[in-house]
C-alpha cells in the first residue's frame, strides 16, 4: 500500500496545522501545472484567494469537514476538505478532488 494516493485517478494534498503542504500527489500536482505544480513546503494559503484563505485558515485553527462542488473549465469536480490526525490530535488537513460528470446518478438506498 505504499504511496497509494499515486495510483489513484483524483488529486490528494496534505498540509500540517500550519498549512505547509506536506504531499501532494502527481494528479494534483498536474491540476496546479500553470500554477507551479508540486507545491510541497510551500504554504497551503498563499495558493488560495479569500475568502477560500479566511476558510483554510479556520479549518486548521479548530478542525471540521468542508465539502462542495465547483465547476472549472467546464469540469465539475467535488473537493472534500477534512482533518487528518496522528496520536488522536489535529496533524493537518487533507483535501481530495474528484471530476464528477455533470449528470451523475444520484441513488437512494435503504
Amino acid at each position: 500500500m505504499k504511496n497509494w494516493e499515486e495510483g489513484v485517478n483524483f488529486s490528494v494534498t496534505v498540509c500540517d496545522t500550519g498549512g505547509r503542504i506536506l504531499k501532494m500527489n502527481r494528479k494534483a500536482a498536474e491540476t496546479f501545472k500553470m500554477t507551479g505544480g508540486e507545491t510541497a513546503g510551500k504554504d497551503l494559503l498563499d495558493c488560495h484567494p479569500e475568502p477560500a484563505r479566511s476558510k483554510l485558515k479556520k479549518m486548521l485553527a479548530a478542525p471540521f469537514t468542508n465539502v462542495y462542488t465547483i465547476e472549472k473549465k467546464g469540469l465539475k469536480k467535488l473537493i472534500y476538505q477534512t482533518p487528518w490526525y496522528e496520536d488522536g490530535k489535529p496533524a493537518g488537513l487533507v483535501e481530495l478532488s474528484f471530476e464528477i460528470p455533470a449528470d451523475m446518478p444520484h441513488f437512494i438506498r435503504k
